[in-house]
Formats: C-alpha cells, structure tokens, sequence
C-alpha cells in the first residue's frame, strides 16, 4: 500500500477527497474496504456523482466486475464469511469490552455501547456498514431459510425464506448515525417472519 494514503483503524486505505489518492486507488485497480475485503474501483466511481463518467458510462454500458455479484452464487459459504468479518466494529466493541460471538445477544450489547464514532465523521460509515453486515451475519446464522443475496447493483442484503430482502447495510447505517432502530430491534422483527 502506496504510504501516502491514511490508514483507518482496521488497517484498510480511506480514499479521501485528495486527488493523488484516486489517483493511486485507480493506478492498483483496488481499494480496501474497512472491513477486510476488496471492491473494484468502478464500484466506487460508479457511485460518485462525475458528470464526464456519466456520459462515458451511457457509451460503454454498466460495469462489468462488481466484486461481490459473481461470487454469491459460485461460493456462498464464502461470500457470508467475507461479509462476517466486521473487523472495524468488532474492534469496536472490543474496546468497549464487549465480545461479538454472531448471536442475538450480541446485538443487544452492540445497542447498550457509547456511541463514540459519532464524534468521527469519517469513521461514521464505515462502522455503519460493518454494523449492518454484522447484523445480517447474525441473520443468516440464526434464522432458518435466510441468506445473503447480492442485487444487480453489488449491494449485499439478506433474503429470508419468504422472499422478503432487507438491506442490512442501510439499517446498520441509520443504527451507527441515530441508534434507531436498534439492532436487536431489527433482528427480533426478522426472526419472526
């Protein structure tokens, strides 16, 4: 990893708003996610609101590539092992001397911390997003029939047994920015269905 790009505390890259680090993050094809895995860098472009790569992607068509779509259906095993990983937040909850062993109860514990990383702008969603995987992870592994299934946009979200998709990530966003709704809450609706 090139040494000019900042660290976050799960030893990943940020990209920050400094051209020489999308240079660099083009330049290695690659960026780190806070949460151990790698996406492609059009995945993070693609995002980004560029109104020449807009048109670009109107004359080449959508990219090809996400990282996670191609993976769900060949291993799924590993796919929900790579999106268990939460490293940012269980590093955070560590530090707070609460130990997340995938269960319930874990979430309870996650909705009981200090929200600290509010103080961190930076910091604020990457946690959420680990937040929400955590809590999908917790999901997949408790909940008779759910899995994760991965939309044609890349984004990861669990599938119950009745069809029902939720979006982990965004409700672990909201959670990680407001506290509401809580984890435990999220998860006690889920296992119901």
């Amino acid at each position: 990893m090139p040494p000019s790009l900042p660290r976050c505390e799960c030893g990943g890259m940020k990209l920050g708003r400094r051209q020489g680090n999308v240079k660099e993050a083009i330049r290695s094809r690659r960026a780190p996610r806070a949460c151990g895995g790698a996406i492609r860098v059009g995945a993070i472009l693609a995002g980004m609101n560029i109104p020449f790569l807009d048109s670009w992607r109107k004359r080449h068509g959508p990219a090809h590539g996400v990282a996670l779509a191609d993976g769900a259906d060949r291993d799924p095993e590993g796919l929900a092992e790579l999106l268990s990983e939460c490293e940012l937040l269980r590093d955070q909850a560590q530090s707070a001397g609460v130990a997340l062993d995938d269960t319930p109860a874990s979430l309870e514990a996650l909705d009981q911390l200090q929200p600290r990383w509010r103080e961190d702008p930076e910091l604020l969603p990457w946690l959420g997003n680990d937040a929400g995987l955590y809590l999908g992870t917790v999901v997949i592994r408790t909940v008779a029939g759910a899995g994760w299934w991965i939309w044609p946009n890349g984004q990861p979200v669990v599938r119950l047994a009745n069809g029902r998709e939720i979006d982990v990530v965004e409700a672990g966003q909201a959670w990680a920015a407001d506290g509401a709704p809580e984890l435990s809450q999220l998860y006690a609706e889920l296992a119901e269905s």
